[in-house]
């Protein structure tokens, strides 16, 4: 298997410092800064990687096991809510909320929240976050 990997770079304190983080494939390079992780400023922050990787995973992971048991997915569209809050231990990701919703003809609602339950526990990026609290919302077109 291929090793993915990406990179970072922070020049400065952390207040007044800015970064670059990149992936090695070219396909992205975002600007970060305090301001972009803590209070919303423009840029990109390390959550909103990992939610895009969640979200990613998750969308692969659930079509894969759809289309495996003969549902054949026409798609699935998947946000990742990354909750990012200085706790008392520090600065902590406190939850990931995936919300998806698949277009999936001829499975019944039940059967969907099954596959659905069982994506969100398979996937490998969760596996990865196991120590973050992962809700689900899924919803079946």
């Amino acid at each position: 298997m291929p090793t993915s990997k990406a990179n970072a770079q922070w020049n400065g304190d952390l207040k007044n410092g800015n970064g670059v983080m990149q992936f090695d494939s070219g396909s992205y390079q975002g600007e970060y800064t305090f301001t972009s992780r803590f209070e919303n400023g423009k840029g990109t922050n390390p959550e909103e990687l990992i939610g895009a990787a969640h979200a990613g995973c998750y969308s692969m992971a659930l079509s894969n096991e759809l289309a495996e048991a003969g549902h054949d997915p026409q798609s699935v569209d998947t946000r990742a809510e990354v909750t990012f809050e200085v706790t008392g231990d520090g600065p902590a990701i406190t939850g990931i909320k995936l919300i998806t919703e698949a277009n999936v003809p001829g499975i019944d609602n039940s059967t969907f929240q099954q596959f659905a339950e069982g994506a969100k526990e398979g996937c490998p990026v969760s596996k990865a976050l196991a120590g973050t609290n992962i809700t689900l919302e899924a919803t079946l077109k």
